[in-house]
């Protein structure tokens, strides 16, 4: 394991195309995942501590944007993981400005609000309610997560692990979160299915207006 995670900090792991494929996958699986217990936590105490709130949009407990904000990390910081300063600036500006980004636009052109920081606690320095300080800290803090304790495990597991096996994981858990999103996104839409969002409410969570 330690000659892996040195070979990993000075980028001298050399990667076949199955291994590089897996840890995008666990990276994607992963991220969306973190990001789901962060929200649900964070939201328990931003409405007072009296209830918990069902984040996102899916069955499973996984958010796209954490997700999308992960790769976006891994592809800008891969090269610089001895300089983490460097890493917590890039996902710092990467996570903060696809945050802001995605907000603005889905607002703007498709009248979508999924989340507000104007009505949110420790929102100091909101932009428009699209991004705030507390936010953008929490991703670069989760960047330096990722770029030092996650991608190098699922290195790891990559060398370790027999190629069917490694691919059997990582594809499985990658393509459950996907079927999940693509369902909730345009298969309830096409179809009028009962998606997640009404099946959590059905059972009583509640969702942050």
């Amino acid at each position: 394991m330690k000659e892996i995670y040195n070979k990993y900090f000075n980028n001298k792991l050399k990667y076949e195309k199955y291994q590089i494929i897996g840890i995008i996958c666990l990276t994607i699986a992963f991220s969306g995942f973190f990001g789901w217990v962060y929200e649900f936590i964070f939201y328990y105490f931003n409405g007072g501590m009296k209830e918990f709130y069902m984040q996102g949009g899916n069955f499973l407990p996984w958010i796209n944007i954490y997700a999308y904000g992960a790769i976006l990390i891994m592809f800008f910081s891969h090269k610089f993981k001895k300089k983490p300063i460097l890493v917590f600036l890039i996902s710092l500006l990467s996570t903060g400005l696809l945050e802001f980004m995605s907000g603005y636009v889905l607002f703007k052109f498709f009248g979508l609000r999924f989340w507000n920081y104007n009505v949110e606690i420790w929102n100091f320095g909101n932009i428009g309610g699209y991004i705030c300080f507390r936010s953008v800290t929490f991703f670069a803090i989760s960047g330096m997560f990722l770029m030092y304790v996650i991608l190098p495990f699922f290195a790891y597991l990559s060398f370790k692990m027999k190629k069917k096996n490694f691919l059997i994981l990582s594809i499985s858990l990658c393509a459950l979160v996907l079927i999940d999103e693509i369902y909730n996104l345009i298969i309830v839409k096409l179809f009028n299915l009962p998606g997640a969002t009404k099946f959590y409410r059905s059972l009583g969570f509640d969702y942050v207006k």
